[in-house]
């Protein structure tokens, strides 16, 4: 597995063992849930400063520091399908594995995140 950023062993060790149990999409997956006009709650992970310097359009944002405690009167179907994307992945697919053992059983992780969306072209709002 290729991870752009420098991290330590043992979180890509951690971020590995969470992708294992969650599912991931690609952003072209998540484009064509879009034009399907599938029903998701998309949710940035990121940091505060991170979602103020721009973030997807529509997304609401639960950062990963928070986003166990606040999840259930955010989002409190736990049957609700929730897109969560993080810079490129990798938190994004822990604070979905969180969500899972929860009880959220229809939470996806978007593999390459915010990068892949901003790559894609896709609206942003800043």
């Amino acid at each position: 597995m290729t991870h752009g950023k420098h991290h330590s062993p043992a979180f890509l060790a951690l971020v590995d063992d969470s992708k294992s149990r969650v599912k991931q999409i690609c952003i072209d997956e998540l484009r064509q849930m879009r034009e399907n006009g599938d029903q998701f709650i998309l949710v940035d992970v990121r940091e505060e400063s991170e979602w103020q310097a721009g973030h997807v359009e529509g997304a609401m944002h639960l950062s990963k520091g928070i986003i166990e405690r606040d999840i259930e009167i955010a989002i409190p179907d736990k049957a609700t399908t929730i897109i969560l994307y993080c810079g490129g992945g990798f938190r994004s697919a822990l604070a979905a594995d969180a969500l899972q053992q929860m009880g959220y059983t229809a939470v996806i992780s978007l593999d390459g995140g915010w990068r892949a969306w901003q790559i894609a072209g896709l609206p942003i709002s800043e």
